[in-house]
């Protein structure tokens, strides 16, 4: 765990993190990125309910493992920038005592990161890991510093395993971090899907702007990230129809951005 590098932000090249916090509404993002985030709006309007509602399942998903199903350990991998309803706030708002591990290589992620740890409970812990998620077993290693490996752990990778260099290192890296948790862990995972032709376009216009790659994948393949595993209901379901909220009106239509929660048995 390393909370003494400077950080080196660079601001001439946009970042994704950064992007999804502009189109959710935060202020933590540079010009580049609003005028990346803007081009990207007029290829793909839809991306911005996907970044709104891709919070409404973090904020359903934890409430519902933190207070159905007892969870008291997160550890939340590419965490982004931290916006509104963050993890150890939906945590530890049911559970005060909840331990909650953010994951992050972003310079500017971990500058706000820090910012995170006066805002947790006094009977939790909220702490952060400067790695890349490309590095699993590192990652594996420092959380055990923080985590009890022999209790339940939630893993989350939310929007974020586009960036994997390749499908098969998207899956070696979600089974590698699963392999080490307990029996009665939970995996929450999702992302955006290639089904969605402006999505892809969106994609690759970022990729093509200097940003890290992101490649959107089929549901087939988000969906192979739980194999082993067990699905609570409603399954593998596009975000919008994770158990919504009793109080929406109508029918949540789905989006091409697909999620699960599951049980490790």
């Amino acid at each position: 765990m390393s909370e003494e590098r400077t950080p080196t932000i660079r601001t001439d090249i946009p970042h994704s993190a950064r992007i999804w916090n502009y189109w959710m509404g935060g202020k933590d993002n540079y010009e580049i990125d609003r005028i990346v985030g803007d081009a990207s709006l007029e290829v793909d309007p839809d991306i911005s309910t996907m970044a709104v509602q891709s919070r409404q399942f973090l904020i359903r998903a934890v409430t519902h493992l933190a207070r159905e199903a007892g969870v008291r350990q997160f550890l939340d991998i590419g965490t982004g920038l931290p916006t509104m309803q963050n993890t150890h706030e939906v945590a530890q708002a049911v559970a005060p005592d909840a331990k909650i591990v953010y994951v992050d290589n972003d310079p500017l992620v971990l500058t706000h990161a820090r910012a995170l740890l006066n805002s947790t409970t006094n009977e939790g812990v909220t702490t952060y890991i400067d790695s890349d998620y490309h590095e699993p077993e590192q990652i594996i290693s420092d959380a055990r510093n923080v985590l009890n490996f022999d209790e339940p752990i939630a893993v989350m990778f939310m929007g974020v395993l586009g960036h994997a260099k390749s499908y098969e290192e998207m899956l070696r890296i979600v089974r590698t971090v699963m392999g080490e948790v307990r029996s009665g862990s939970y995996l929450v995972l999702w992302d955006g899907t290639d089904d969605s032709k402006a999505y892809v376009a969106l994609c690759e216009n970022y990729t093509n702007s200097g940003g890290v790659p992101y490649v959107p994948r089929t549901q087939d393949q988000i969906r192979a990230a739980f194999d082993g595993l067990e699905l609570i209901e409603p399954g593998f379901v596009s975000i919008t129809q994770w158990r919504p909220a009793d109080t929406e009106v109508g029918e949540a239509q789905p989006i091409s951005a697909y999620c699960a929660v599951a049980r490790k048995p």
